[in-house]
């Protein structure tokens, strides 16, 4: 296993890179967190801006790079992930993949560092296969609403997989699926926040198609013990990172409303373009290479998520 002095994070502002940069400063490693606020926010690194080891770069990764010092890994999680987000901001998406991948990779190269790219389950589309195999090809839309993340990710995963062909690089590649918890923004899209928001609220719970369509949730610290993990070892990936405890999207929304006590009708909206109808990651490859696991249960992690958003609302 290897220790880490310094670590660069694209998007360290963001719900997944601000858990991570936390993580990666309370086990003494130095971060260097860029982020250019279009979806991520400083409030959510607030709490380390007095540690001697954190940095903050305001900085859109898709420009090339400004000097950020010595690192000696970077990890690439800027992108906006949402759907919401990354259908406001198409190009900005595409440019995170690509010229945000070949910047950090650069840097990665000059400066002899390892490099790990956040992908995502999305690079399956709507699979056909179950449970997702790293091995699995996909089945992926190139041209429909939410092929701007998809194929954003798809180009990401080649360009490292090239550079680490080349021996340019040590690279790894984690597909992070479904991650929750504690700063995911209210109008993110997602369908926990979207289910919270609204039975905290009061107001219907929108349920996309017949909701028997599946995810796998995991919760964040889960996440980020396994990215910290897949850096640390010599796995190139991809590596898929995620909860294999699969549940349907309405069984999901009626946890949330025993959680909450809420009495939200639950309603049933027209299904998304494209929208996967079974995602659940096969995690042999990080239980045997990583020695990595999920920890938190969908029932805990709800309700910590549950007990951050109304601690919150109470503060405002």
């Amino acid at each position: 296993m290897t220790r880490f002095e310094r670590a660069l994070v694209t998007g360290g502002a963001g719900f997944v890179g601000s858990h991570l940069c936390e993580e990666l400063v309370r086990s003494g490693t130095a971060v260097c967190c860029m982020d250019n606020g279009s979806t991520g926010t400083p409030a959510n690194v607030q709490a380390l801006r007095d540690s001697p080891l954190f940095e903050y770069v305001d900085h859109d990764v898709s420009e090339p790079f400004p000097d950020v010092g010595s690192v000696d890994v970077v990890f690439h999680l800027a992108s906006p992930a949402s759907p919401v987000d990354y259908q406001r901001l198409p190009v900005q998406t595409l440019l995170a993949g690509s010229h945000g991948t070949k910047n950090g990779l650069d840097l990665a190269v000059a400066q002899g560092a390892r490099f790990l790219l956040a992908s995502t389950s999305e690079v399956y589309g709507d699979p056909l296969e179950h449970p997702q195999r790293e091995s699995y090809w996909g089945n992926v839309n190139p041209v429909g609403p939410r092929s701007v993340y998809d194929e954003a990710k798809r180009y990401a995963e080649a360009l490292c997989a090239a550079y680490g062909r080349a021996r340019l690089c040590d690279i790894a590649i984690a597909r992070i699926f479904n991650t929750y918890g504690p700063r995911m923004r209210d109008a993110d899209g997602r369908m926990i926040p979207t289910f919270l928001g609204q039975a905290l609220r009061g107001e219907p719970i929108t349920v996309a198609g017949t909701g028997r369509q599946t995810r796998s949730i995991c919760f964040v610290t889960d996440t980020v013990a396994g990215l910290c993990a897949l850096a640390e070892s010599r796995e190139r990936g991809p590596v898929n990172i995620g909860n294999p405890d699969e549940m349907t999207v309405l069984s999901v929304a009626e946890r949330i409303l025993d959680l909450t006590g809420s009495r939200s009708p639950i309603v049933h909206i027209p299904a998304a373009q494209d929208d996967p109808q079974q995602r659940c990651p096969d995690i042999a490859r990080a239980r045997s290479a990583l020695g990595w696991a999920p920890r938190v249960g969908a029932d805990e992690g709800l309700r910590r998520t549950v007990r951050w958003v109304t601690e919150r609302s109470a503060a405002a």
